[in-house]
């Protein structure tokens, strides 16, 4: 909506359908298929200019679910499009304050991303079994990590790669957090936050900030908007 807003013309990949007049261009895609990404991306009308990756599964999903969409499906569109953005593009790619454990496991981070394709990262991932929460939190960390390597490799085309890390969201996949996380600790984040969640208009704003020429030198960062959420976690 924002972007729209803004003049953009938007490009939708999704398992939902979005609402009417919100993006200019749709097409139905699971991110957990590699081979529907790559088609689409194939037939996707230059000049391409962003990709924002926020899809994402909960931790109430099965595990596979989880790394197949939030760094799988991530990892192969972006490696899709990113050669494709004009020169001055951006990717921005939505973590979580969940991921901001990645430099206890940057070892196993980066085995991950060795793997050289979606299917050899599906059988990394079965090779090392996670509950569907534990996944959740590392797709995260692997997302940051992934943001800053792409950033740090590519820059010399002036595309910049950022991550985001909101914290707990009004969104309708809040709930599952709740069910699958403790909640005690939630309930200290958002007490830190001000006494409340973040809604998506807030979080939407910095991703689109990130896209833009106000951020130009800004790249391979990974932002955290969560209130001042994880400062209770110091």
């Amino acid at each position: 909506e924002q972007l729209t807003g803004h003049g953009a013309y938007v490009i939708g990949l999704d398992v939902v359908e979005p609402h009417q007049g919100l993006c200019a261009e749709f097409h139905r895609c699971d991110l957990s298929n590699n081979e529907r990404i790559l088609q689409l991306a194939a037939h996707l009308s230059d000049p391409l200019h962003a990709l924002f990756n926020v899809a994402g599964l909960p931790g109430s999903h099965d595990a596979d679910d989880v790394m197949a969409v939030n760094v799988l499906g991530l990892r192969t569109l972006t490696s899709a499009i990113h050669p494709r953005l004009a020169d001055g593009g951006s990717v921005v790619n939505v973590a979580s304050g969940a991921g901001a454990g990645w430099p206890e496991n940057l070892q196993e981070i980066a085995s991950l991303l060795d793997t050289p394709d979606f299917d050899a990262g599906l059988a990394w991932c079965r090779e090392h079994p996670r509950t569907g929460p534990d996944a959740y939190n590392f797709s995260k960390e692997v997302v940051i990590v992934y943001s800053m390597q792409i950033a740090a490799r590519e820059f010399h085309r002036r595309v910049r790669v950022n991550a985001v890390s909101p914290g707990a969201v009004e969104t309708p996949i809040l709930k599952d957090f709740y069910a699958t996380m403790d909640n005690g600790i939630l309930e200290q984040l958002r007490k830190q936050a001000g006494g409340r969640n973040g809604e998506p208009e807030e979080i939407a704003s910095v991703i689109v900030f990130l896209a833009s020429n106000a951020a130009g030198w800004i790249n391979g960062a990974d932002i955290p908007v969560d209130g001042g959420g994880e400062v209770a976690l110091q």
